[in-house]
């Protein structure tokens, strides 16, 4: 008969090990067929990466295998990882997993770049420096939000829909302050603008638009035509605060919802977009967007505050 260490040695020897039991195909992700990338389990069993099933349940609340109801783990809002199964990948198909990481993280660095294939949310005017708080609820802008939070970019396009083009040539870079996640998963997202861009070219990615993009810069001036530029910037702020004390009931009503005219800055030409007050008074006059879209695409501030003085001008004659 054998002895105690021998006959420990001899069912080792006669065990399979996990390698030998298991597949790649066993650790693959039913919706992407690949091998599975932070996997998390519902609670009726089903597996999958997590990104997956963020982005089913982005249409439906329903497990993608046995369609039972979700909704209560989609309120919970936590996504647990399955600890065992990432055990298991790592002991039994190390290579395999550290190439599944390598893709991922290639996707990522995709996905961050803030000049080419950016994405591009389709709905209103926002302005640089302006706050633009947003309701995303389809699913294709829930998909787009998720991606920028993961990426650490918190960046996405704001275009105006132009019919022939699905979106307008010019738009702003929104970053994301801050999100409030409903139970459904729609959720409200507090944007701020930052730069304006010009659209080189338009593409798609699951779902929403994307584009390549160049920022646009105000052309800068010196001497005595900066001299000029700073008396029509002065001229024109008198005009805005005299427009803001001089409104009625509705505007009112638009500087609680916008807040107050903001201060006026020191350095005009610091910034590439301008001073951000005269955005700020782009976005509550009652304009047409298209008339909006031709203001925010020059690239003179001249242009702009000399638009802007006749606007201001016209307003104040009218009877408050």
């Amino acid at each position: 008969p054998l002895d105690n260490e021998e006959e420990t040695a001899a069912t080792k020897w006669t065990q399979p090990c996990l390698g030998e039991l298991l597949s790649i195909s066993d650790l693959e992700c039913s919706l992407c067929i690949r091998m599975f990338f932070e996997p998390v389990t519902t609670p009726c069993g089903h597996t999958f990466c997590k990104e997956c099933l963020e982005r089913c349940l982005d249409h439906r609340p329903n497990c993608p295998l046995c369609k039972q109801s979700l909704r209560e783990y989609l309120k919970a809002g936590s996504y647990s990882p399955t600890v065992l199964l990432q055990d298991i990948m790592l002991a039994t198909f190390p290579a395999q997993l550290a190439e599944r990481r390598e893709l991922h993280r290639a996707e990522m660095v995709e996905l961050s770049n803030l000049t080419q294939n950016i994405p591009i949310f389709v709905c209103t005017m926002s302005f640089p420096g302006i706050a633009c708080p947003l309701h995303v609820f389809e699913p294709r802008y829930r998909l787009m939000i998720r991606r920028c939070q993961e990426t650490g970019t918190r960046r996405f396009g704001m275009c105006i829909y132009e019919s022939g083009k699905s979106f307008a040539d010019y738009g702003c870079m929104l970053e994301i302050q801050q999100i409030e996640l409903l139970p459904d998963g729609r959720s409200l997202v507090d944007t701020i603008g930052r730069r304006r861009f010009r659209v080189l070219s338009r593409g798609q990615r699951d779902g929403y638009n994307t584009a390549d993009i160049e920022y646009l810069e105000d052309k800068k001036v010196a001497g005595e035509e900066l001299q000029e530029l700073q008396s029509l910037h002065e001229s024109t702020y008198s005009l805005a605060q005299r427009f803001c004390e001089h409104g009625d009931l509705a505007s009112r009503h638009v500087f609680m919802q916008h807040g107050s005219l903001p201060e006026k800055e020191e350095d005009i030409q610091a910034s590439a977009d301008g001073p951000t007050w005269c955005w700020w008074l782009i976005s509550i006059l009652p304009l047409d967007p298209s008339y909006q879209l031709n203001l925010f695409s020059t690239t003179s501030l001249r242009a702009r505050l000399t638009q802007l003085q006749r606007i201001l001008t016209a307003l104040l004659q009218q009877p408050p």
